[in-house]
């Protein structure tokens, strides 16, 4: 073993005597000292450190783009599910609307027509009154015209007699007086047409007389005074008429 190392000695400084100052030691050396730079330069730099694949990197990223399409998608659907639903509510809520004001107008109409058939009936009822009582008040009006001729025709007798019909003539004219006063709180009053001329809507004729200086149609006599309620003619007047 001693002898065949020293021959190896031997043989190694053989070599290196022979060799030109600053080379490698040996091939061998040389091709073990380049050989792991050459494989750090052509090593791919993108390589990942586990040992993968660099395709299987880019498969995963793929997968969140299609995630944010869908989601967008269904907010989209849900908008326009939202916008149909909202003009359905608003095209509800024309309608009620619609139907609100009709029925308002509706209600207006019937307050007015119920009003006006209120007064209607009211003013029937008035004028049916009145006519019950119109023959009454024309009784006291005669008597009245009674208590006044005998008032006058009895004027050159005693102070006794005298006395009896001014008595009667004040009770009487009193009764007439509230009767015509309880006529007019409920709208009627009297008219009496004299010297007017004729309206056949207001006035009775029951007779006609030529009459000098009176122009033809012109009411020159009063027999019965009429009444009316506002506009409406309870009783025409009957008069008599100028030929």
């Amino acid at each position: 073993m001693t002898h065949e190392h020293d021959t190896a000695e031997a043989a190694r400084g053989a070599a290196n005597q022979g060799a030109p100052d600053g080379a490698p030691e040996s091939a061998s050396d040389t091709a073990a000292e380049s050989a792991p730079n050459t494989a750090l330069e052509s090593a791919p730099d993108t390589a990942p450190a586990g040992g993968a694949p660099a395709e299987e990197a880019v498969g995963p990223e793929a997968e969140p783009v299609a995630e944010d399409t869908s989601e967008s998608t269904d907010h989209e659907r849900q908008l326009e599910h939202d916008l149909e639903e909202l003009s359905a509510k608003a095209e509800k809520a024309d309608e009620y609307l619609e139907l609100a004001k009709r029925t308002r107008a509706d209600f207006e109409n019937y307050r007015k027509r119920a009003a006006r058939e209120a007064a209607a009936a009211q003013e029937r009822g008035v004028a049916k009154l009145a006519k019950e009582l119109l023959p009454a008040v024309d009784n006291l009006d005669r008597a009245l015209e009674a208590a006044q001729s005998a008032a006058a025709s009895d004027g050159g007798r005693g102070a006794g007699q005298d006395n009896g019909t001014t008595t009667l003539m004040s009770g009487i004219k009193l009764v007439h007086d509230d009767v015509i006063a309880a006529l007019a709180r409920a709208g009627i009053e009297g008219f009496s047409p004299e010297g007017e001329k004729f309206d056949p809507q207001q006035h009775e004729a029951i007779a006609q007389h030529p009459v000098e200086g009176k122009e033809s149609g012109t009411v020159i006599e009063v027999y019965q005074r009429g009444y009316r309620l506002g506009e409406l003619v309870i009783r025409p007047a009957r008069v008599v008429v100028a030929a």
